[in-house]
């Protein structure tokens, strides 16, 4: 109405009539402002998945070293090469069995030897027994005719010396008797002892699994002392040893999945944390998990290999990890509410594939500013438009 008097009054001013300068009188509208467009995110729920990323080198699970039970027997066959898949009780070498044959000679003619002693000790201790109980006789008899006055007392004492004798004589024999019987014990353990050795001459796996160091030779002679005949991977099983950062290693936990990576092998690798070490190397800051292969034929021992562990997998609140800023006070987000933006301050969580875990803050379907770097200020007025990447 004030632009329309002003208008008149001009016209009155320059002698025009009032209705011309109505008729000749323009409308200029009002301009709305322009809201800047700014990309939007909403908060939805994803999977999300926590990993470790660690890498090492492939070793077995359990190495079982094979030595020989007897010493000093030549080596003359081996049964077995590096790589061979053994069982538990599989013949891998065969030493010498002349020198032991020959002991099992003399141990089975010692043991017959003392049998014959036993049997002459059993004879002499029925004839010393007989003969004491004569004696014994004679003494009970002379003693008798002492008493009626019809013996002498030197018939009766010389009675009873041989009465004595022949006792001591049964003692005698008693305990020849059991001497033969301990040589006889002793030569039959001797026995057992030299086919025992002899069954040892045959080198067997005591466990199944895979051969993978053969260093035995033959025409070698059989010592405990230096490297092991035979090395053995129990069951063929492999792991994988991965450092693991200090920050990492108490977010692991027996029984977590693994997806491994090798350089030339083609497909993926799964494998699970059998083990986390309790301890961290003091010099580097790292600790170690051990990650059995659940198909080890498709590595060797020494490869190296990169694993992702998965800790936790789970259905969550996120955003775009653009969408979160930082200040003094910890994280936050812009939000966006009736057109206008505001400063939300947000506890996150996993990091997964371009998205932050939300925890604490925002809601299900709250929209949020897509880069908490655009040039919006809490309070601002925009236009919000809809983020087409963030929704594929």
């Amino acid at each position: 109405m004030r632009m329309t008097f002003m208008i008149v009054a001009a016209a009155v001013g320059l002698g025009l009539q009032p209705g011309l300068a109505r008729a000749e009188e323009t409308v200029v509208p009002v301009a709305e402002p322009v809201l800047p467009a700014i990309t939007v995110s909403t908060v939805s729920e994803q999977l999300m998945h926590d990993r470790v990323i660690a890498s090492g080198l492939v070793g077995p699970v359990e190495e079982v070293q094979v030595q020989p039970l007897i010493e000093g027997q030549p080596l003359d066959n081996l049964l077995v090469e590096v790589g061979d898949l053994v069982t538990e009780g599989e013949v891998l070498a065969v030493l010498s069995k002349t020198t032991l044959e020959l002991q099992k000679s003399e141990a089975a003619a010692s043991l017959a030897s003392a049998k014959a002693t036993i049997a002459q000790a059993e004879a002499q201790l029925l004839e010393a027994e007989a003969s004491a109980a004569e004696a014994q006789r004679v003494f009970d008899r002379t003693a008798k005719l002492k008493e009626q006055g019809s013996a002498s007392q030197a018939a009766t004492d010389t009675a009873n010396a041989n009465a004595v004798s022949a006792t001591a004589r049964v003692m005698v024999a008693r305990q020849s008797l059991e001497a033969a019987r301990a040589q006889l014990a002793l030569s039959e353990a001797q026995l057992e002892n030299v086919d025992l050795q002899l069954a040892r001459t045959e080198v067997k796996a005591p466990v199944s699994g895979k051969v993978v160091e053969r260093n035995a030779r033959v025409g070698g002679i059989a010592t405990a002392a230096g490297m092991a005949m035979f090395v053995i991977v129990r069951d063929g099983a492999l792991e994988l040893r991965a450092d693991i950062a200090e920050a990492d290693l108490l977010r692991l936990a027996e029984g977590q999945k693994a997806n491994l990576r090798a350089v030339g092998i083609q497909g993926g690798l799964t494998g699970t944390v059998r083990l986390v070490e309790p301890s961290i190397d003091a010099a580097t800051r790292l600790g170690r998990a051990r990650i059995t292969v659940d198909d080890p034929d498709r590595l060797r021992s020494g490869m190296f290999v990169e694993a992702e562990i998965l800790v936790v997998e789970r259905e969550t609140l996120a955003v775009p990890v653009t969408a979160v800023g930082s200040d003094v006070n910890g994280a936050t987000v812009m939000r966006v509410k009736d057109g206008v933006v505001e400063r939300v301050a947000v506890k996150t969580g996993i990091r997964d594939s371009g998205l932050v875990e939300i925890l604490e803050g925002v809601a299900a379907g709250d929209l949020i500013v897509t880069k908490a770097g655009s040039f919006v200020r809490p309070g601002d007025k925009i236009n919000p438009v809809a983020d087409t990447a963030s929704t594929n």
